[in-house]
């Protein structure tokens, strides 16, 4: 499923709030039907708990907490530590070199499909998994592939019911500080993790609002969203046709979808992991522009068949 921080802030209508949660509604009775022991979550993460002194391709949380960005949730998670660290292993073993982190800070990326989905993110045993989709330069989205093909793998030989979760947009392109274009005050923050103050927090919720303001008015210099680039990655997906990213290059997803599509990288690793099982059919099947949220907007729901 997509997430977004605008969900959380004034701005995006009623109507657009009104069908996404409906779609939402829809994954959370699938997830309560299936009452997972365990839930794995893919997701990115933005400059809120890993930067550039250090970011890592991909990371395992063996603990975890939430940041609480956008009016998440803020404070620890359950997440299944041992369970995590034979995950890592097992990803390794794999040949698919992944970092772990034994304090991961993760943001609305992570917490706000837990929280959709579950009420309090704090009660589901989890294991965070970090994919970096926004820091340059990237590795190959056939890396992503691989990562979900070992974890699916290492959860196929648990004999537990598990919910894997992809968090991402589809095509989008917000307002996202790089190291080429980022003032001081935000390159402290990217490089170093410098915290935000409260008057950071609420300038750059101001920012947000005030470019997803513009953008959905057609003005402003973000990349347009493309939903027929959207609709053809989901039919890549509900198809099972997974292996076909193997060849796509990272200029041509950010040409054609802009910078932050590349968080697609967490929906290709959650069905490569469901693949590891066999054939999936997905059933719920939502996608909606956004231009208000900034995002291409989806939401599948998958069980092996």
């Amino acid at each position: 499923m997509s997430h977004s921080p605008l969900l959380n802030l004034p701005g995006p209508s009623r109507d657009l709030l009104d069908d996404i949660e409906g779609a939402i509604g829809a994954a959370r009775d699938f997830v309560e039907t299936f009452d997972p022991e365990l839930v794995l979550v893919f997701s990115p993460d933005h400059y809120n708990g890993f930067f550039y002194r250090a970011m890592p391709p991909f990371c395992i949380g063996i603990a975890a907490q939430g940041v609480g960005d956008y009016g998440t949730y803020h404070g620890p998670l359950d997440v299944a530590g041992e369970l995590a660290v034979e995950c890592a292993r097992a990803v390794l073993d794999s040949d698919v070199d992944v970092a772990i982190s034994a304090a991961m800070d993760v943001d609305h990326g992570t917490v706000q499909p837990l929280q959709k989905l579950f009420g309090d993110p704090a009660t589901t045993p989890l294991i965070p998994v970090f994919i970096n989709s926004v820091a340059t330069p990237l590795g190959p989205i056939r890396r992503a592939r691989a990562l979900g093909t070992a974890v699916g793998a290492y959860l196929g030989g648990l004999g537990k019911r598990i919910l894997v979760v992809g968090s991402g947009g589809l095509s989008h392109d917000p307002p996202v500080p790089t190291l080429a274009t980022a003032p001081p005050a935000a390159m402290d923050r990217i490089v170093h993790g410098v915290p935000m103050t409260v008057e950071q927090r609420q300038a750059r919720q101001t920012a947000v609002m005030a470019a997803a303001h513009e953008f959905a008015s057609g003005q402003g210099g973000l990349a347009p969203l493309n939903p027929e680039w959207d609709r053809a990655f989901l039919d890549l997906v509900d198809s099972n046709r997974l292996a076909e990213v193997d060849g796509w290059d990272n200029d041509w997803i950010a040409t054609e979808a802009g910078n932050s599509a590349h968080e697609v990288r967490t929906w290709v690793a959650a069905f490569a992991a469901l693949a590891t099982q066999g054939h999936y059919e997905t059933g719920n099947r939502f996608y909606r522009a956004a231009p208000d949220l900034i995002a291409g907007f989806a939401i599948r729901t998958a069980v092996s068949t």
